[in-house]
């Protein structure tokens, strides 16, 4: 067979690209490549993403401390109800501006491969949050319905925000492992 001989002459990699199963470019780079790293290091929606994702905790910490106040007491509906609204607001705040983070760094407005995933999640957790806008602009449900929708929002957000915890630390660990190369390369060479 034609795979064969090549495998002999060329090793595994040449079967592999013949056979047309070459790894994308992003998989043999982990999470990005060289030049989705350099785009991504040198964006200023990197930095905003940065500064928006903690922004964003803190006033969910709060808006979650104000919403089980209110549940457990009847007490602070108003303050619990702007909070959320904030709460919403900073998210499509960071959605956003994640989304043209991603058309800077991959390309793609949303959905690029690497972070494919946390995407889909972040859909459903941006509904949720609209879900709650609407309940409350339109006196749609009780005020406990709405403020259960929130607490499911929160809920999604929560695994969401783990989901891109866990990406970061995947890339780090892709940054220093691409360190390393580098000065093993530099001290062989």
């Amino acid at each position: 067979m034609a795979g064969e001989g090549q495998l002999s002459k060329n090793g595994p990699d040449a079967l592999a690209q013949n056979a047309g199963n070459a790894a994308p470019e992003s998989e043999k780079h982990g999470l990005y490549t060289p030049e989705q790293r350099k785009r991504r290091d040198e964006s200023v929606w990197t930095t905003i993403q940065g500064a928006l994702a903690p922004i964003q905790f803190l006033i969910f910490a709060v808006s979650l401390g104000l919403v089980v106040r209110f549940l457990a007491t009847g007490e602070g509906e108003t303050a619990a109800e702007i909070s959320i609204v904030l709460k919403t607001c900073a998210l499509y705040a960071i959605m956003i501006t994640g989304s043209i983070w991603e058309k800077v760094v991959f390309d793609e407005w949303l959905f690029a491969k690497p972070f494919f995933w946390e995407d889909v999640f972040s859909m459903a957790v941006l509904a949720l949050h609209t879900a709650y806008l609407v309940m409350l602009f339109t006196g749609w449900g009780t005020t406990h319905q709405q403020m259960y929708v929130a607490l499911a929002a929160y809920g999604t957000y929560l695994i969401n925000a783990g989901q891109f915890l866990w990406k970061l630390r995947l890339a780090r660990l892709q940054g220093r492992q691409s360190e390393q190369d580098s000065i093993r390369l530099a001290v062989a060479a």
